[in-house]
């Protein structure tokens, strides 16, 4: 049975990368031009109070890329902090958000040694910093140069996977910039994930006999056990999983996000190889760190809370969110199923997440006074 599986993608830390293996050069995509041009045409905002910019700005004693875009700057503005470590979705966002500008103004960047940013930046000046506090660091400053630049008084924090540990945390550390707490695919205990993931994709190959899945899943039993968590064993946990739809749901992989750059306007050939390069930049670095993030201990939550959980996610396994949600006192909580999800709910239930965004986070931004 041959699986279609990027062995970047199995750390867990996000929706990851392409698959396939960084290049020394890119690959020649100028075929996809006529296809991105009419897609950026779709794109294209032009309503008289709408904002569509792409620039970059200091943040964190580097040069990050910012993506801002919305139908009305007078609507509330969403800060999203992407998975990875270095999976940008400013790529793919052209697959999901344009519904959302309507309502929202949506900001997506680049977080250091992720695609645009990557590129901006000498690899040397930036290696020493890849720890999670810098990165929750930039997310604040960030936050902090919206309010602004857009003459915000407060955001909405959302993040996905990689992304939610960067995310909770500035919002433990910060709740005064934000309005409320978005988080999908959240991690809450690494090696709890580690162990439901495990489980889910070998009672599942078991369940469909399946030899060859069932061998090398046990060949690292019990997971994650007493035995260091390494890079290799990860990648043995990561692959069933998400080959039996723990990434998109009834899917044994998932093109559509893995190929999408290839039709963004956003990205060029050498931004489009940065997220490969990135992210074999990134992971080593952060591995450490990631495997010992634990939210199980936070008990009060400073604002609003929602969770979107995917229903069939065993990337990100959504049962200890919900039992972290059950526990913690917010001024305002609430889990959102997406039932027919697993890891990547925006693109899988994209109608879901904006009515969902509009029931139980819109309203958050309008209970204080007017801007």
């Amino acid at each position: 049975m041959k699986t279609a599986f990027s062995p970047l993608l199995l750390l867990a830390l996000s929706c990851a990368p392409h698959p396939g293996h960084a290049q020394d050069t890119c690959p020649d995509r100028r075929a996809y031009a006529p296809a991105r041009e009419i897609v950026a045409d779709l794109q294209r905002i032009t309503a008289p109070a709408g904002v569509q910019e792409d620039y970059a700005v200091e943040i964190g004693g580097i040069r990050q890329w910012v993506n801002v875009r919305g139908q009305d700057r007078d609507n509330p503005m969403v800060l999203f902090v992407h998975g990875g470590p270095a999976s940008p979705v400013i790529p793919t966002l052209w697959q999901f958000q344009r519904p959302l500008e309507e309502y929202f103004t949506v900001v997506n960047y680049d977080q250091r040694g992720a695609g645009k940013t990557l590129l901006l930046n000498p690899r040397d000046a930036v290696a020493d910093t890849l720890h999670v506090q810098r990165y929750v660091d930039d997310a604040i400053a960030l936050a902090e140069h919206l309010r602004t630049r857009y003459h915000k008084r407060k955001l909405v924090l959302m993040a996905h996977s990689w992304g939610t540990v960067v995310a909770m945390h500035a919002a433990l550390q910060r709740p005064d910039l934000f309005d409320a707490y978005v988080g999908i695919g959240q991690v809450i205990n690494v090696r709890t994930n580690e162990q439901v993931s495990f489980d889910y994709g070998l009672r599942t190959a078991r369940g469909k006999g399946n030899a060859e899945a069932v061998r090398e899943m046990e060949s690292i039993a019990p997971y994650p056990g007493d035995q260091p968590i390494t890079r290799e064993r990860i990648v043995i946990a990561r692959k069933w999983p998400q080959f039996y739809g723990g990434l998109s749901a009834y899917r044994s992989d998932s093109m559509y996000f893995f190929r999408g750059p290839r039709l963004s306007p956003d990205y060029d050939d050498a931004a489009r190889c940065a997220i490969d390069a990135g992210s074999v930049f990134t992971l080593g670095r952060l591995l450490d760190e990631f495997l010992q993030v634990d939210f199980t201990g936070v008990k009060d939550f400073p604002i609003p809370v929602v969770m979107f959980m995917g229903r069939h996610d065993y990337t990100t396994p959504s049962e200890p969110t919900a039992a972290w949600l059950a526990q913690v006192r917010a001024p305002y909580k609430q889990g959102v199923w997406f039932e027919h999800s697993a890891h990547m709910i925006p693109w899988e239930e994209p109608g879901k997440t904006l009515v969902s965004l509009l029931e139980y986070v819109r309203p958050r931004t309008l209970e204080r006074p007017a801007e």
